[in-house]
């Protein structure tokens, strides 16, 4: 499903990252998956971009973590924490609401763990219940 690098980080070192590090991770990750949805559904570059931009954003991407609450581990949850409670040293977008931001740097953050220690069964298992929902309305 991803690409991964050779090296695979143990889940000890990958929690004493900061989480905006793996929220910046997870955002790449995320993105890769609605786009490769994408091209297999054989859209056009044009309706392609708007689809992405429908699932790719702080509000989707906050819905798509209070998907996912109920089925995350401890350890999941305090790292979705983390990010949730992260704080970048710039202003969230003006357009999108702060606590939706917060909880869109959360799953993001979640992701980045997931990919970073190669929990691919895992992350499949989060994404596909991130997007449970979105997948009726396409």
């Amino acid at each position: 499903m991803l690409l991964l690098s050779e090296e695979k980080m143990e889940v000890q070192s990958a929690m004493l990252l900061n989480p905006l590090q793996l929220a910046y991770i997870g955002d790449v990750v995320w993105e890769i998956v609605i786009r490769q949805s994408l091209v297999l559904r054989r859209l056009n570059v044009h309706h392609m971009h708007e689809e992405c931009v429908k699932s790719v954003n702080a509000k989707a991407q906050a819905q798509c973590l209070n998907r996912v609450q109920s089925h995350l581990s401890e350890t999941e949850h305090d790292i979705a924490q983390r990010g949730r409670n992260a704080h970048a040293r710039h202003p969230g977008p003006r357009n999108q609401n702060p606590a939706d931001y917060a909880d869109a740097t959360a799953f993001e953050t979640l992701v980045g763990f997931l990919y970073l220690t190669d929990q691919q069964e895992r992350l499949k298992e989060i994404i596909r219940i991130a997007r449970e929902e979105n997948e009726v309305e396409q």
